[in-house]
């Protein structure tokens, strides 16, 4: 080139830098331009993407304000289905389980023994209240009985057979009421009853008996917690005593592992709180009757006191029939009798506790008394407001004595 017109080297000069602007890239100026603009589009694109998607969204929320706008269908993720888990193997040579027993597994013979199965076995009984074995009631390899109507010969009473765990061997004992009549009435005792492990049945023991507090058994129960509870009563309804008369409570038995307890109810009777003391006094004037007549004019007059503690609705006085009726207060006599005397007597209104009443008989009797005639004994009997009698509380002070031989 250095051999060439200086002319034409500039002129070539020229021309190569004209084409050199054509041809080249604008520069690093126009190029951060061109990427400056391409990346305002993009975000301009992205933004109307956005705005596309929330629209709808925004569309919903405005026509249902009182719901929970929904989430775009997109951004759920997808639930995959649920597999039940596989079961656990059971190592091999392992036992299944089974549930755990709620009651103790029984460590004695079954002690369930029925009324026949009782009266064929000979049994030995707990000892008969102080008498009673003296009278022949025995107690060693006793064979029972049924309604022998025999006096002293130990009987098995009517009542059912309980059944249940009142040793807390796991396993049922037997629970029955002997009894031993020596009477009208009859001594009791409940006792339970097993197996032992020769199958043969033998006593447990006596939960309760008979004795100076209370004369009768009504009932036996085992309770669900292997409690025994006993009905008992104060006096048998027998012998001309009526059975209104009669209390029951009841008491509670558990074995202690050697004997049974008492552990609930009450332990004593007590005085009957229905029963009241009255007392009685008299007074009398005997006169003879003007005329022919050889009658005398008797007029006694009782003095009734209640000294409580409860009132007394009816009196009835026994014993007072002796002659004619003429006054006094015989014609207040209520007729009939109360329920549980023969004695006819003269029923009339009572006397409330803490108080006295006088009470006036007027009679014609003979002149002269007669051969069989004899001093005589009056007595008061509290009556209630069912014409029923009741004891007294301090009975002797319930009877005078006429001097008069009537």
């Amino acid at each position: 080139m250095s051999d060439l017109d200086p002319l034409l080297r500039e002129r070539l000069g020229a021309y190569r830098n004209d084409v050199i602007s054509q041809v080249a890239g604008p520069g690093p100026d126009k190029a951060r331009q061109l990427l400056r603009r391409r990346r305002r589009m993009t975000a301009a694109a992205v933004a109307a993407a956005v705005v596309l998607a929330v629209t709808p969204v925004v569309i919903n929320a405005a026509l249902h304000p009182d719901r929970t706008p929904p989430v775009p269908v997109e951004s759920i993720p997808p639930t995959a289905p649920s597999t039940p888990a596989p079961p656990t193997p059971t190592p091999p040579g392992s036992p299944s389980q089974s549930p755990t027993p709620s009651a103790t597994a029984p460590t004695g013979p079954d002690g369930r023994i029925s009324r026949a199965q009782l009266l064929a076995t000979p049994v030995d009984l707990p000892s008969w209240p102080a008498g009673m074995a003296e009278g022949g009631c025995t107690t060693s390899n006793v064979r029972l009985k049924t309604n022998t109507k025999q006096t002293y010969v130990s009987e098995l009473a009517d009542d059912e057979f309980e059944y249940g765990d009142v040793d807390g061997d796991g396993a049922d004992e037997t629970i029955a009421v002997v009894a031993c009549r020596y009477g009208e009435a009859s001594a009791k005792q409940v006792v339970a009853f097993e197996r032992n492990s020769d199958d043969r049945i033998v006593t447990v023991g006596r939960v309760v008996r008979t004795d100076d507090d209370f004369t009768d058994v009504l009932a036996a129960e085992i309770t669900p917690t292997g409690s025994v509870r006993v009905t008992v009563a104060d006096i048998v309804p027998c012998c001309e005593v009526p059975s209104y008369l009669r209390r029951e409570q009841v008491r509670t038995y558990r074995w202690d592992g050697q004997r049974f307890e008492q552990t609930d109810g009450p332990t004593k009777f007590g005085p009957d709180p229905r029963l009241t003391n009255l007392s009685l006094s008299m007074t009398h004037e005997l006169v003879d009757v003007p005329g022919t007549d050889a009658r005398r004019k008797l007029t006694t007059v009782f003095t009734v006191t209640n000294a409580g503690p409860v009132d007394a609705p009816q009196v009835a006085f026994h014993n007072i029939e002796h002659g004619e009726r003429t006054g006094g207060d015989w014609a207040r006599c209520k007729p009939g009798r109360l329920s549980d005397t023969t004695e006819p007597g003269c029923l009339l209104p009572g006397v409330p506790a803490g108080e006295s009443r006088r009470y006036t008989f007027v009679q014609l009797v003979p002149g002269q008394p007669g051969a069989d005639a004899s001093t005589r004994s009056f007595r008061v009997v509290h009556g209630d407001a069912q014409d029923r009698s009741w004891p007294d509380l301090k009975p002797d002070d319930n009877v005078v004595a006429s001097p008069i031989r009537l």
